[in-house]
């Protein structure tokens, strides 16, 4: 291929127009107002489970989500799916997540299941634990499939968690063993929440959201009330993450 195809292969890449899904997440939370109690919004909190922490390299291989409405856990209203990775079924990743090759096989590609999991989200805002990880990969899939990335406001229960403290012990608490103290089993066992199976997307989504759950509810009774509050606090902790 010479240089002049390339660059007009590139060119007509980067103009892609993105799709509807996409534009209408962009333009629906450009201007959303984040001053309303957290009792007005609805969140869908979700996890995926990985090939490796790489978005460049490795790849969904399942996401599951539950809804939360009115502050309350929709239990009825989730989502998982298991996700056929395109390079490898076998990492050392099987080993964490429990998934096999043989089950991923049978699975649907991710180009079939993160529409199916976007319709799931709508308009609701997203809530994660360590949600960082888990959005540059679901930005990375729609951007190679749908054009664009999803603007969508998000809440982090590790953030909030290290917010919850300093709220608790003041500004000079400090934030000792961070990998394992706020892991996502860690934090569920330290205020005595109900446990659910580890790395299985949809339980440890059910677990994210309990967690959110509690954290609210104790935050609020330092003060915070509006989306905003809460998305400041976490905000200020992600130069350490």
């Amino acid at each position: 291929m010479d240089v002049k195809n390339f660059f007009k292969i590139f060119s007509s890449e980067e103009q892609r127009e993105p799709d509807p899904f996409i534009a209408e997440n962009n333009r629906r939370f450009e201007k959303v107002t984040k001053n309303l109690p957290l009792k007005d919004y609805e969140f869908v909190v979700f996890d995926t489970e990985l090939t490796g922490f790489d978005a460049k390299q490795n790849e969904i291989v399942a996401i599951g989500a539950v809804r939360i409405r009115d502050l309350q856990i929709r239990s009825n209203e989730t989502f998982y799916a298991l996700v056929k990775p395109e390079k490898h079924l076998y990492t050392r990743s099987t080993l964490v997540h429990r998934i096999t090759p043989q089950e991923l096989v049978k699975a649907e590609s991710l180009s079939d299941v993160l529409p199916r999991f976007l319709e799931f989200c709508g308009d609701s805002f997203l809530v994660g634990h360590y949600v960082r990880l888990d959005l540059e990969f679901i930005n990375r899939a729609t951007r190679e499939m749908m054009g664009g990335v999803l603007k969508t406001p998000y809440l982090d229960t590790l953030r909030l968690a290290m917010a919850y403290n300093e709220l608790k012990h003041g500004h000079y608490y400090e934030h000792s063993n961070l990998h394992n103290a706020y892991t996502l089993a860690a934090l569920a066992k330290e205020y005595n929440l109900p446990e659910f199976e580890m790395h299985n997307a949809l339980q440890d989504a059910l677990q994210t959201a309990y967690l959110f759950l509690f954290l609210v509810k104790k935050m609020k009774r330092h003060g915070l009330r509006i989306m905003d509050d809460y998305l400041k606090a976490g905000r200020k902790w992600k130069i350490l993450l």
